[in-house]
């Protein structure tokens, strides 16, 4: 997919309201060769998504191996309005709390007082973390009103064709 088609779907509202969200499911293979998805918090830089992690979760060294991700931002209402995100993850160790952690957690429902009790036991746990950087590859929005799945598109092309 080509950089300018990538940045001209990131760029649509729909896609930006997506990219907003506070969680994607992050997709990858473990070390063992089987799938992995999991939820992760991650932040939107205008070109990025950074995610942050512990510096011993498991999902490092499977991502180390093999950096190729799959992203799924949704929604839960219907008509689901979802963004798929393909790319490659880069690791990056941090000392400290990355900025991206801390904003990637401030969507979360807290009172002032359970933020500040919340960033204080962060602080005190973390020593460093881990940034995990995707850069996109490969995007596609689908709002099931103006874009469709590639298989739904598909069955409506077989239907439409018939006699």
């Amino acid at each position: 997919m080509h950089a300018t088609e990538i940045a001209e779907i990131l760029n649509r509202p729909l896609s930006q309201e997506l990219l907003a969200r506070e969680l994607t499911r992050l997709a990858y293979v473990a070390k063992d060769g089987t799938p992995r998805n999991v939820p992760i918090g991650f932040t939107w830089n205008g070109s990025q998504i950074v995610l942050c992690t512990t510096t011993n979760a498991p999902k490092l060294p499977a991502l180390r191996h093999n950096p190729a991700v799959a992203l799924t931002i949704d929604t839960e209402a219907f008509p689901p309005q979802i963004l798929l995100v393909r790319g490659r993850a880069e690791l990056d160790v941090v000392d400290g709390i990355p900025d991206e952690y801390l904003q990637s957690s401030g969507t979360y429902k807290m009172t002032p007082e359970q933020r500040v009790h919340w960033e204080a036991e962060v602080r005190s746990l973390y020593s460093s973390m881990v940034r995990i950087v995707v850069t996109p590859t490969w995007v596609k929005l689908i709002d099931f009103e103006t874009t469709l799945p590639s298989a739904v598109e598909e069955l409506i092309q077989q239907r439409d064709q018939r006699p």
